[in-house]
């Protein structure tokens, strides 16, 4: 048996290594010529948004690897935390699944890969973060 507390900064470590991917997002995508006809306003709302998304899911990843003890012990605070960031991670999980049709830009296998294995940790975030919210095992081994 793992200690939710264990699973917990996993999901916390996840998060930060899911930034990984991100980094490769731009280039993978080309994202300098696939962005260049759009109006420069719009351009840069594109690369606001993306260092944003990046900056809160560092957050999240850093505040999941220090409050887990917090968070599988049911504290109130720690809970809402868990709750919030689960909710991210399987919204997030909905969108990969039924928005993006990402076909056209899984050209080999290491990107077909690296799609899947995002997918499985979005599933293992979700879980584990919603397991930390809304049942938390006080410190016991689940």
């Amino acid at each position: 048996m793992i200690p939710l507390v264990t699973l917990l900064r996993i999901a916390g470590a996840l998060q930060i290594a899911i930034l990984t991917a991100s980094a490769l997002v731009p280039r993978v995508l080309d994202w300098r010529r696939s962005l260049a006809p759009l109006h420069p306003f719009l351009r840069s709302l594109f690369w606001v948004y993306g260092v944003f998304l990046v900056l809160v899911i560092a957050g999240f990843g850093i505040l999941t690897m220090f409050n887990a003890a917090a968070m599988a012990a049911g504290q109130p605070a720690a809970r809402s935390l868990a709750a919030l960031i689960g909710l991210f991670w399987l919204a997030r999980l909905a969108v990969q699944c039924f928005v993006f049709d990402c076909r056209d830009f899984l050209t080999n296998r290491f990107l077909a890969l690296g799609y899947h294995c995002l997918t499985l940790a979005f599933v293992y975030l979700a879980v584990v973060l919603g397991w930390a919210a809304l049942a938390p095992t006080g410190g016991r081994a689940i």
